[in-house]
């Protein structure tokens, strides 16, 4: 790629919700670039905050919005058709407030995105800390985001368009109940896999993962998250869904891979996190059932139960409609995380 060619820059500002959405809505286009985001600052402060390498300044707290998200597209003849086609697919975003209008500008040369902008980093809940990377290699460790610990987790995430960037408050609020209810000894189910993110999370928590999806971009976005964070003897990640889950579709109606295989429910796994639609959530909850097991609690030697369900990806609209399916199913809630109007439920089997 030609740093020095003319380029289009586009940009716009989104809240932390959005980006998740940004990136999904993207593969449905031409674009073949990368996401590149820095904390959102009102237009009179970005000077002060370059200068300053400052990567954990405060956002406005009177602006919605959380991140400035830039995309770069060769300035050529087949320009104007790409932006329209970015604009159509992140329209609805911003007709719901999601995110502001897109902003073009024309540049001589590709910007250069230093680490203080790009990769960008967070904590979520008590010991993970996810690292967006801008290239294959992790944030150097000299200049550090925040005050480390001995019990980190980092979560490093190459750069992909596929849904998980540990930005949006469902992959959060998952991470939280990951953290808390994963164990060594499980084997695990990840179903749609997405980045990879929660994959990653529950193998460096200790456990063994099959990650699924059915959705191309998601299998290699996971495939390459893991061989980042090495915990690929851990992990199998494959095309897939689970049980009836192949004949849905894609969850935001993209394109899925042809003849999605079918993973039967055989009460193989302690722990299943599912962060997906509600009605997926809802057609699939007899099939979670099945994939559960309930070990013998005498064999656990003080270790909590399995029979575990993580499920995330809906707001409270809908958690009557999930918690209702889930207990119809054979499931009894146990726990559960909120971060604005969305939700995370954690049920497990119930004891026959």
């Amino acid at each position: 790629m030609d740093q020095t060619a003319p380029w289009l820059e586009l940009s716009f500002d989104a809240t932390a919700e959005a980006v998740d959405w940004v990136r999904s809505l993207l593969a449905k286009t031409p674009y073949t670039g990368t996401l590149h985001l820095t904390p959102y600052l009102a237009a009179e402060r970005v000077s002060d905050y370059l200068a300053a390498d400052r990567i954990n300044d405060q956002a406005d707290a009177s602006s919605p919005w959380a991140f400035t998200v830039y995309l770069y597209v060769p300035y050529n003849s087949q320009a104007r058709s790409q932006i329209d086609d970015i604009a159509q697919q992140l329209s609805p975003l911003h007709r719901t407030g999601l995110t502001s209008e897109l902003q073009t500008a024309i540049l001589n040369e590709m910007p250069s995105l230093n680490a203080a902008l790009n990769p960008l980093a967070h904590r979520v809940g008590q010991r993970f800390v996810v690292r967006w990377l801008a290239g294959a290699e992790p944030a150097s460790p000299d200049s550090p985001i925040f005050p480390a610990s001995t019990d980190d987790i980092e979560l490093n995430l190459p750069p992909s368009l596929a849904f998980g960037s540990g930005l949006h408050p469902a992959t959060v609020l998952s991470l939280r109940l990951l953290e808390k209810y994963v164990q060594p000894w499980m084997h695990t189910l990840d179903l749609g896999c997405g980045s990879g993110i929660l994959t990653v999370a529950i193998a460096k928590l200790g456990a063994q993962v099959l990650a699924l999806d059915n959705d191309a971009i998601a299998v290699g976005a996971t495939a390459a998250a893991v061989q980042q964070n090495g915990v690929a003897p851990q992990v199998t990640v494959r095309a897939g869904s689970l049980g009836s889950g192949s004949q849905m579709g894609h969850w935001m109606g993209g394109d899925v891979l042809d003849d999605v295989p079918a993973l039967q429910p055989a009460a193989s796994f302690d722990l299943i996190a599912a962060n997906i639609l509600a009605r997926v959530h809802i057609a699939l909850a007899p099939d979670f059932r099945r994939a559960l097991r309930l070990p013998d609690l005498a064999d656990l030697a003080g270790h909590e139960p399995g029979g575990l369900l993580i499920a995330a990806g809906f707001t409270a609209e809908y958690e009557a409609d999930v918690a209702a399916a889930f207990v119809a199913a054979g499931f009894e809630a146990v726990g559960g995380d909120r971060l604005n109007e969305w939700v995370a439920l954690a049920y497990r089997l119930r004891a026959e």
